[in-house]
């Protein structure tokens, strides 16, 4: 079973570009160690197509050729923070209409091309400079959420689960600047992450 992880820098984390068994050192890697050994006896193999940086135009952009063209089983998919961030750091407009578009026809192109869609909600924890960001993110996840759940088959949901945990630990624990999680935080989406893609081992 193939299975092609996609995102942004998440995903990615570092991962050499030039090795494509390279699975980065975030939370695909910690999936990979988890998974494998629970199917010593299956074929699965995991590649890593994040690139840090980028939104969800950038994912439809490349969707052929980084996804649908490896013939995957599954896609395993985060990616909508930089929208919200890009327009804090950058000043670029985000076009709500437009995103919700986009992110359809990435999810639609995956569904039509026979791959399994297990789609994984961004997050934004309440680090200081963040909290200004948290009511377009909102509208952002709003979107996700309604996309994901009509299309995905598979959409787990981080935002309130992290947020839920800051309530009593630091959200420190699980991300340093609110955005990319620390191995923590890491080992927390791969162990959710998981449980849906199980569902869906040939």
């Amino acid at each position: 079973m193939r299975i092609v992880f996609f995102g942004d820098s998440i995903t990615d984390c570092e991962r050499d570009r030039a090795d494509e068994t390279s699975l980065g050192n975030g939370y695909v890697k910690i999936l990979a160690d988890k998974l494998r050994p629970i199917y010593p006896d299956t074929d699965i193999e995991l590649i890593n197509k994040g690139i840090s940086g980028n939104e969800v135009c950038d994912l439809l952009a490349r969707v052929q050729k980084d996804v649908i063209d490896l013939r995957p089983d599954a896609v395993v998919m985060m990616i909508g923070i930089n929208n919200t961030i890009h327009k804090f750091k950058y000043g670029k407009e985000l076009n709500l209409k437009q995103f919700e578009r986009d992110l359809t026809e990435l999810l639609t192109r995956l569904k039509e091309a026979g791959i399994v869609v297990i789609l994984l909600e961004p997050f934004l924890l309440p680090a200081p400079d963040k909290l200004r960001m948290r009511k377009l993110f909102n509208s952002e996840l709003e979107i996700i959420n309604r996309v994901g759940l009509k299309i995905a088959d598979e959409y787990v949901a981080y935002d309130e689960m992290f947020n839920g945990l800051t309530q009593s630990i630091p959200y420190t624990e699980y991300s340093a600047d609110g955005v990319h999680p620390t191995h923590r935080g890491s080992r927390l989406i791969a162990d959710t992450a998981i449980k849906a893609i199980r569902k869906h081992l040939l």
